[in-house]
């Protein structure tokens, strides 16, 4: 990807910093993660000098107005704050005080569907004519009085609720709680944007739209096909079918668009979408944003087996197919999936902490990943999440990687004063941001040391991409390049110490998951990585 001089934008440069608010700190004492608390705790992320961890911008999970249902992923109201969270004067004040070490801010848009208890819905569902009926997907049973096709809701079993009252059935891709919206009609876009708008105004920086996806079904209602690699009892309901109706239609592009259109009105605002794609859907969802302001998730480095081939083949894959505005993002966590840790172990994630902070593009952490934090073990009687409740499996539970942030070795670990809403890690005197800052060689200072860097590094803020061929391949090696600040990566991927020998006479080290760069701050002719060591170095002018 040759270099491109127009990627100046704050979201071109940030590091983002992914808060699932009610499990970041809790201000009030009641076991619940709110606004308040992530106010006390922004010098962490950025007090404008390298002693902190250099976050760029902040992305928090839904904090509107719910009956938590769904955690806040079911909002009954777009434009309230759930209490539990605090108010919009509490959120007025996170917007200042962000703004003052120059945090960003995108908040979590859930645009599918809304909670059963929203007004709209309250509206919709008390007759077949009221003037809401069709912001939702209502249709008729089938002759048996069965749902109108197979689509089946990614929470577990029908996509379809009867509701008695008018003799409909209501179409939800997750929860029956939570009713799909009809993004085909005219009303329901315009009302979205309004409410986009609502909070553009109060000063946020973006969007980071939930389940997009799902925006848009087959409007003929043709049953999905079924899986036939699916097995019983070992696979998630959901796959039970292919969902070739259900979700990903055409007019998707259609939607995209228009929110791209909206977010363009204000000046340097940004969209990012939840979708697990692979490349030629991901190119797909670029190309609907004539504005260029919208980036698809990239999830497929987290499903990739531990390779240096594999992990070089989709990056170079990946960047070859994008277009010259495009901008890339990588995501190694996030609250729907276990642990970073829990996944690769503390070694292997290191190597991850590098390569997500040295590529191209827009980097997210989800929070606690950078202290090392682990799924935490939950007891069935304990569970909460919806999903794992509905298909009574604690397998498929989301908890284990929402638990409380682990500030210090205080009780609760410095989270709360009161026993949190999930169990805190049995690990969190150790594995803790107040402990590990005293440790040079804790992943945190890991996370700090490259997060800084970055943000002082042209080449690695906004740079080319080239990668290596090594002699090894268990190693990944990749150039990172800006006019004359050229940066290298090496990445041992291997249980073995392997030497290299790039192609540069001068190299200097920078950072390392397992030296200092007092250590060897010069390196000449070759450079022997140790067991899962991945190193940043300096290219030598005229080398």
């Amino acid at each position: 990807m040759p270099e491109n001089n127009n990627f100046a934008k704050w979201y071109h440069k940030a590091v983002v910093y992914h808060i699932y608010t009610k499990s970041f700190k809790d201000s009030n004492s009641d076991g619940l993660g709110d606004l308040e608390g992530v106010i006390n705790k922004l010098d962490y992320l950025n007090n404008g000098t390298e002693n902190s961890l250099g976050i760029g911008a902040i992305w928090l999970s839904p904090f509107y107005k719910s009956p938590q249902v769904d955690h806040g992923y079911d909002i009954s109201d777009y434009r309230s704050i759930d209490p539990v969270f605090g108010d919009l004067e509490t959120f007025k004040k996170l917007v200042a005080e962000c703004q003052k070490r120059n945090i960003r801010i995108i908040i979590d848009f859930v645009i599918n569907h809304t909670s059963s208890d929203h007004l709209w819905f309250q509206e919709s569902r008390s007759s077949r004519d009221n003037p809401k009926r069709d912001w939702y997907i209502w249709r008729d049973p089938k002759e048996d009085g069965s749902p109108p096709n197979n689509w089946l809701s990614v929470f577990g079993g029908p996509a379809w609720t009867l509701d008695k009252n008018t003799g409909q059935y209501y179409f939800h891709s997750f929860l029956p709680e939570q009713p799909d919206l009809n993004w085909r009609h005219d009303e329901v876009q315009e009302e979205m944007k309004n409410v986009a708008r609502f909070w553009l105004d109060l000063g946020i920086d973006g969007f980071r739209i939930d389940a997009i996806e799902h925006l848009i079904e087959d409007s003929y209602l043709r049953d999905d096909p079924r899986n036939p690699d699916y097995v019983p009892l070992r696979d998630d309901p959901y796959l039970l079918n292919e969902h070739l109706f259900s979700k990903s239609q055409d007019d998707l592009s259609y939607c995209i668009n228009a929110l791209c259109e909206l977010i363009s009105e204000y000046p340097d605002k940004f969209i990012v979408s939840e979708a697990y794609v692979d490349i030629p859907k991901i190119v797909s969802l670029y190309r609907a944003c004539e504005q260029k302001v919208h980036a698809p998730f990239n999830f497929n480095l987290m499903g990739k087996p531990w390779s240096a081939t594999e992990y070089r083949d989709f990056v170079d894959r990946f960047e070859k197919a994008l277009s010259q505005n495009d901008w890339p993002n990588y995501v190694f966590g996030n609250h729907d999936r276990s642990r970073l840790i829990s996944r690769l172990g503390e070694e292997k994630a290191k190597i991850v902490a590098v390569i997500l902070l040295t590529l191209r593009g827009m980097p997210f952490i989800y929070y606690g990943d950078e202290i090392g934090m682990s799924d935490v073990s939950i007891k069935p009687e304990d569970i909460k999440d919806p999903f794992a409740t509905m298909v009574a499996d604690i397998k498929f539970s989301r908890d284990p990687q929402r638990s409380p942030m682990q500030w210090s070795g205080e009780e609760y670990a410095g989270f709360s004063k009161v026993k949190p809403w999930l169990p805190v890690a049995s690990d969190f005197k150790k594995k803790n941001v107040e402990t590990e800052l005293k440790d040079p060689d804790s992943i945190l200072n890991l996370y700090r040391t490259l997060i800084n860097f970055r943000n002082r590094t042209p080449a690695l803020q906004y740079g080319s991409y080239r990668s290596l061929d090594t002699a090894s391949p268990d190693i990944f090696a990749y150039v990172r390049e800006h006019g004359e600040d050229k940066i290298l990566v090496m990445l041992n991927f291997s249980d073995q110490k392997i030497k290299e020998s790039p192609p540069f006479d001068r190299v200097r080290l920078i950072c390392s998951t397992s030296r200092t760069a007092g250590e060897n701050a010069e390196i000449k002719g070759g450079i022997t990585l140790e067991p899962y060591e991945g190193c940043v170095l300096g290219i030598e002018k005229n080398s």
